[in-house]
């Protein structure tokens, strides 16, 4: 592998600026690299190699001119499949989307292709992004790059492994209960999920509205901070895009955090905890105490309750949301239907996986007359009492820590016929979707078996430097980060 690939964001940027090496050269390393993996990994749906390769050369030419370069220009970067990128397909790993070639670009996209980050392909994920393993595609499944037996996570598994694998020296990835911190987790790599608006999510194929956010994936906090500085931002077409300037987040990394108060959430600390993964909370937190922060137990009585409350909601959204896939406008449309309703029926039994199905299933019944008030209204009242569970920790302390998750990758197959126990998988990610809140996913050691292990970190409303601050002064007390997939 091209040694280059393993460096930081920031190492790469260094490196074009200096001329060590060019974009072309840098971006055509990341193809070989795909070329080399792919196969094992199942990354990728598809490759962007002309775009890619355009804006590399844009890199090369502002270099030769001695022109000023914008944040991560020339770095290699992997989109969810289910972000819009002009004249690609954009598929959301599904068979109803299977042909369809965007006619647009996202903003997010807009804005990368602004910064010259070449975009080298379209990360595999869950079907239309559901699922906690990234066993849903309907292309293909996604290994993880520390142990090809075992899942990545999900429904973000491609963009992960593709960071991790060193396929892309960074990703995006939507989130809407732990779709970023997840495979971060299992990955071993860093995954941030921004407040609720931070990011505009006009061109991201919609699962559930209110709780999907766009956020990056790096192998540093401080290339994870750059990401979120280049698709931030204010949105006229998305309604509920904030208005508020960008950050300049990696301005604020290397703060001192003496006295910085983190809250150990109770809940997230006991039964169900890995004692592997425990053990490496409990030394994070000790790294936090040598570090000057201040740490006190923090409980939020009805967290117990996310899970609860995010499948009766976020179902809900996915049915509504996937209505649109009828067979008529665009996508898959079943040849054999005599009438109009045959056509939508088998459209959407032919187009839909299993959990996609599971789903709307779920979020129809929850919507249907007379269940409506028993499940979905008290469903939007128990998430007001998640999210003022948050307001009044806040009020104690700057953050929250949790493990990510309570176990590592688990074995391929081995959650796949039990959806209850692969939804578990999210306890400790979901409520900062349900609150809105940022949260992010930083590797905080090893398993027994060598697998990765993150560690959660939250904080309130629009503090993402607070975050980001925190997670790097952790980050560089230790060396996690340096140790790569040995793929």
């Amino acid at each position: 592998m091209n040694e280059l690939l393993k460096k930081s964001a920031t190492e790469q940027s260094k490196a074009l600026r200096s001329k060590e090496i060019s974009a072309v050269e840098l971006t055509t390393a990341a193809f070989e690299r795909i070329n080399e993996l792919d196969e094992k990994l199942g990354t990728f749906n598809s490759l962007t190699k002309e775009t890619a390769l355009e804006t590399a050369r844009k890199v090369d030419e502002k270099i030769a001119r001695n022109e000023e370069l914008p944040l991560l220009a020339g770095v290699p970067l992997a989109l969810k499949d289910n972000m819009n990128l002009a004249g690609s397909r954009t598929t959301a790993s599904s068979k109803i989307l299977e042909n369809f070639v965007s006619p647009y670009n996202a903003t997010i996209t807009e804005k990368l292709l602004n910064n010259l980050v070449p975009i080298v392909g379209k990360a595999n994920l869950d079907e239309f992004a559901m699922g906690s393993s990234n066993e849903n595609s309907a292309f293909r499944k996604v290994y993880n790059p520390w142990d090809l037996k075992r899942v990545p996570g999900g429904s973000s598994g491609g963009s992960a492994a593709s960071v991790a694998s060193c396929e892309a020296t960074l990703a995006l990835g939507s989130d809407t209960g732990g779709s970023i911190r997840l495979p971060a987790s299992f990955c071993g790599i860093v995954g941030m999920k921004p407040t609720y608006g931070k990011v505009s999510r006009y061109g991201l194929i919609a699962f559930a509205s209110s709780l999907d956010q766009i956020g990056p994936f790096a192998r540093t906090v401080e290339d994870a901070a750059n990401l979120l500085e280049v698709i931030s931002g204010h949105d006229p077409k998305d309604s509920t895009s904030l208005n508020l300037p960008v950050e300049r987040y990696s301005e604020h990394l290397s703060n001192d955090i003496h006295g910085l108060k983190i809250g150990v959430i109770k809940e997230l600390m006991t039964e169900g905890l890995s004692e592997d993964v425990a053990k490496a909370v409990e030394r994070a937190i000790d790294d936090y105490k040598k570090l000057g922060a201040q740490i006190v137990e923090i409980s939020l009585p009805n967290i117990k309750h996310s899970i609860g409350i995010y499948y009766i909601l976020a179902t809900a959204e996915c049915s509504s949301n996937l209505a649109r896939f009828d067979g008529v406008k665009y996508g898959y449309r079943t040849p054999n239907a005599q009438s109009l309703m045959e056509m939508y029926t088998k459209t959407r039994a032919e187009g839909f996986g299993p959990e996609v199905k599971r789903r709307i299933m779920l979020g129809t019944y929850a919507l249907s007359s007379g269940y409506y008030d028993a499940y979905y209204k008290k469903a939007q009242q128990m998430r007001a009492l998640v999210t003022q569970d948050f307001i009044e920790a806040f009020k104690k302390v700057d953050i929250l820590l949790s493990p990510t998750c309570p176990n590592t990758a688990f074995k391929m197959g081995e959650k796949a016929d039990d959806p209850l126990a692969m939804y578990l998988t999210d306890i400790a990610t979901i409520s900062a979707n349900l609150a809105g809140i940022p949260g992010l996913s930083v590797p905080c050691g090893f398993d027994r078996d060598g697998m990765p292990i993150g560690l959660q970190l939250l904080a309130p409303q629009l503090h993402e430097s607070k975050l980001f601050n925190a997670a790097h002064k952790f980050e560089r007390a230790n060396d996690y980060y340096l140790q790569l997939a040995k793929i």
